[in-house]
């Protein structure tokens, strides 16, 4: 392990130093390969022993994200820790920063965590958030409504995601029933909007306040999850240098290091409206690791390093199709339709039971322009389910 002292945020790591991630999922996994594939020694901490990131690492930590004693043995192991999700204790985080170096810190973490403080801090940040009230108890609900005007989602302040624990209301009534179906946890309600398209913008931010911004990703969402990711976005130029703009304004506020994904919503009249930000790599990026010369993970391990971030451009067209569990319901999918194809790139993450709804892989799908890349996405999807 190299050199180091505790919380050493500049000194670049170079490879055969040691970096961890807390959180075993199919982010963790493409770091763990970007880091093995460029010489680092890499450590895993996931209660699941078989989860896809944990099936790759040197070593393993089969532990809860609060274990003090885990997360104690993973700062001493590590020159610098990441994380694979959001969702890690903030107070986690703080304890692996007295031991090594952490990114993103926990200061971030706590604002994406929570729904209504993610949307206050961006405001904060000169963002537009989508119109929103915080429902903390029933009496909140009619001035909420008010506000935000109906038709609305209710949305759980913490933990949702996927379309978990989101509920579209067409009355005050819809909104009481739902706000009391959530168990009367804390919520926040969203005015739905009429949506001309959602974009991503993934960047990576340093230590010396140095950024990279991926191509942004037009977005399509089925059920609340993500279908594909296309890019080159066919939006305006402008429109999209705007939300380049913000998201970096984003950044910057936050004295954020790492990679951050920021996601908005554009209206009718142009308007571009903060929907989430997501402080780790992104399944909407997950295009990079066919179609530019860095993809996101390698560009995460880079922050976290503090080594020069790399070249974000496009080397082609590309639509990415999740593969959600749904596909393996009649049976195996029809590979042999998919290996067939010139540009489809397969991304399976290892899991061992395909659940309806359950992110299992995803398809990158490389043409010579972006409707030609959509084109062989729905034909994906269309050819992969069913028996081989």
């Amino acid at each position: 392990m190299a050199d180091k002292t505790v919380n050493d945020s500049v000194q670049a790591l170079q490879p055969g130093a040691t970096v961890g991630v807390v959180g075993g999922g199919q982010l963790g996994r493409y770091f763990v390969i970007e880091a093995r594939r460029l010489g680092y020694h890499t450590w895993v901490l996931d209660p699941d022993e078989n989860a896809p990131a944990m099936q790759l690492a040197e070593h393993k930590l089969v532990a809860a994200y609060d274990d003090t004693d885990a997360l104690s043995a993973l700062g001493q192991a590590c020159d610098a820790v990441t994380i694979e999700f959001e969702n890690v204790p903030a107070e986690s985080l703080e304890h692996l920063a007295t031991l090594c170096r952490v990114a993103p810190e926990a200061d971030s973490i706590r604002i994406a965590q929570d729904r209504n403080v993610e949307k206050s801090v961006a405001s904060e940040q000169g963002l537009q958030p989508v119109p929103y009230a915080a429902l903390r108890e029933t009496g909140d609900i009619p001035g909420a409504v008010a506000a935000v005007g109906l038709p609305a989602i209710v949305k759980t302040a913490r933990l949702g995601y996927d379309g978990k624990g989101q509920i579209v209301c067409q009355s005050e009534a819809d909104v009481q029933a739902a706000f009391i179906s959530q168990g009367q946890t804390v919520c926040v309600l969203e005015k739905r909007i009429e949506l001309v398209a959602e974009v991503s913008v993934v960047l990576a931010r340093g230590y010396a306040g140095d950024t990279a911004v991926f191509p942004i990703s037009q977005n399509v969402h089925v059920n609340g999850i993500l279908s594909t990711s296309t890019v080159p976005a066919s939006l305006d130029d402008e429109l999209l240098d705007r939300a380049r703009k913000l998201a970096l304004q984003l950044a910057e506020g936050l004295d954020y290091h790492g990679v951050l994904a920021v996601e908005f919503f554009i209206d009718a009249a142009g308007q571009i409206l903060f929907n989430e930000m997501a402080p780790r790599p992104h399944n909407s990026g997950h295009y990079t690791l066919d179609a530019t010369v860095c993809s996101q993970f390698e560009q995460q391990l880079r922050a976290l390093c503090a080594l020069p971030l790399g070249s974000t451009r496009l080397l082609s067209p590309v639509c990415m199709l999740n593969l959600l569990g749904d596909v393996w319901s009649q049976g195996e999918p029809r590979w042999s339709s998919l290996f067939e194809r010139e540009g489809a790139h397969l991304h399976l993450y290892g899991k061992a039971e395909a659940r309806p709804g359950r992110k299992m892989g995803h398809v990158n799908c490389l043409a010579a322009s972006s409707g030609e890349a959509i084109a062989l996405a729905e034909l994906m999807d269309q050819k992969l389910p069913g028996t081989q």
